[in-house]
């Protein structure tokens, strides 16, 4: 589809806790008068007073699929936990007889499902996120097979044996823990780490000092803040994120841009690579891709539904690739990882908008994802799908918004539009795998920040009562509120109905 043909098409669519330190702010909101009835603690407090310091290169981080959370992070983790024990004295390592992961929470519940246990053993052989080979990940399946980690100069044999699958109810403050030990053959560990998976591939640990970064240029935290900041400042929202970027990493522009280019090439070529791929993913089921056939079949519907089927062909091509372990990027997890490639392939290929529109655009969506990450959570075990998809969309509807020319104040109520549709959405994964329903989901939340996007442009903005700020505390409320065994840990909803007794 051409430029033109994208741009009518999208006028007749129209027609039918992360990096957080301590400003005020105010937000429309509906007069309490307006309900009498209802007890006067049902209100809203006001948007979270903070101020964020997360960056880009937070956010979107480039690595190997299925999950953010439980992929990502654990490699990350295992890899860190590396480099600490290669900064051992010679003699700490000589008396250790071997390294122990020890899983807690849905890293245990559906870790397998996951990959965790590859993750953690690719981490320890000395693999990183963003250049991990897939063909070392499908090797480390074989649970026969045992693996030889040299570190600080001393072999140590990794495998099945060096992981325990332990509590899934626990009383750690993270739901996905993961303790990494070193241990002398007599079982005493001599060095530990507690680390926590918190979410699209960040990670922390117990006691962990805090990290010293500069200071934003320009300090908010909630989005009625950043409004209120860019308007008395005169700044625009790429301005300020670019300059805060800067600020905080202590980087220039072009190392920025760099790597906002690295996560749009990286999902580009995701799509591209899901499109030519067909067959079964890997599973204990027979699973099927669909994203090519259904690019296909695109091909010869008539403008309104070829553009539908087209972003889901997008989005379910990334979605498949990451389900089989190829890089993606968190945007803001990994299981929905298809989500904002699928609009960013439009407006690149069918809008055809340029790199520093498509850049500008991302970094819009990065606001958003900064928003939810600090105010509530991205974690599909803290909060749900809603976290995930739902933040995914959310940042998608951002992005298209702003990288087509939109105000902030229009990129605001897509964003919200989007995040608003998915409250309450459990995460269900079957068998612990990013496959069902995950892989549609994907699909579904890209269609839906499309129609934010078009929506919020056709509105008028200011007659709009929802806002972001809002919507992220009723996300961060309804998470909290949905039973543990709609979190992530494939033991309810979909998770249990799928699977016959």
């Amino acid at each position: 589809m051409d430029r033109r043909n994208f741009l009518k098409t999208a006028m007749l669519a129209s027609a039918g806790a992360g990096l957080l330190r301590t400003l005020p702010a105010e937000a429309r909101g509906i007069p309490a008068a307006a309900f009498p009835g209802l007890p006067r603690e049902v209100c809203y407090p006001g948007p979270p007073t903070g101020v964020i310091v997360t960056s880009v290169f937070d956010l979107f981080k480039v690595g190997p699929g299925p999950s953010s959370s439980h992929t990502l992070a654990p490699l990350r983790i295992a890899s860190d936990f590396r480099n600490l024990l290669e900064t051992l004295p010679p003699e700490t390592l000589a008396a250790a007889d071997h390294i122990e992961a020890r899983l807690y929470g849905s890293l245990s519940a559906t870790g397998k499902g996951h990959r965790t246990d590859r993750a953690i053993l690719a981490g320890l052989l000395g693999q990183k996120p963003e250049t991990c080979d897939p063909a070392i990940m499908d090797a480390l399946a074989d649970e026969s097979r045992t693996h030889t980690a040299t570190i600080g100069g001393k072999p140590f044999m990794i495998g099945k044996h060096t992981l325990a699958w332990d509590k899934i109810e626990h009383d750690y403050p993270f739901s996905n823990t993961l303790v990494m030990q070193l241990v002398t053959a007599q079982g005493t560990a001599l060095v530990s780490r507690e680390y926590y998976s918190t979410g699209g591939g960040f990670f922390s640990w117990k006691d962990q000092p805090e990290q010293k970064r500069g200071e934003p240029i320009h300090p908010y935290g909630s989005m009625t803040a950043f409004a209120a900041l860019a308007e008395k400042r005169g700044k625009s929202l790429h301005d300020i994120m670019l300059e805060n970027e800067m600020a905080i990493m202590g980087v220039d522009t072009a190392r920025v841009n760099a790597h906002l280019d690295l996560v749009l090439d990286t999902m580009l070529d995701g799509v591209d690579l899901g499109l030519r791929e067909e067959g079964e993913l890997p599973a204990p089921f027979a699973f099927f891709r669909k994203a090519r056939r259904i690019h296909e079949q695109a091909k010869a519907m008539p403008d309104g539904d070829s553009l539908m089927q087209y972003i889901s062909s997008y989005a379910l091509a990334v979605s498949e690739g990451n389900a089989a372990g190829r890089l993606a990027v968190t945007a803001p997890t990994l299981g929905s990882a298809g989500t904002m490639p699928a609009l960013v392939y439009v407006l690149k290929n069918h809008a055809k908008l340029s790199r520093e529109a498509l850049r500008q655009g991302l970094l819009a969506g990065a606001l958003v994802g900064f928003l939810c990450k600090n105010n509530a959570s991205v974690a599909g075990a803290e909060v749900g799908c809603q976290g995930e998809i739902g933040v995914a969309a959310s940042m998608a509807a951002a992005m298209a918004a702003y990288a087509s020319g939109a105000s902030l104040k229009t990129t605001e109520v897509a964003a919200t539009i989007a995040l608003e549709h998915h409250l309450g959405m459990s995460c269900d994964p079957v068998g612990g795998f990013v496959l069902i329903p995950c892989i549609e989901r994907n699909a579904f939340g890209a269609l839906k920040a499309y129609n934010a996007w078009l929506m919020a442009k056709n509105e008028i903005v200011s007659q709009h009562w929802e806002d972001l700020d809002r919507v992220i505390m009723a996300m961060l409320q309804t998470g909290k509120a949905l039973p543990p065994a709609f979190r992530e840990m494939g033991t309810a909803g979909l998770g249990m109905t799928m699977v016959n007794c």
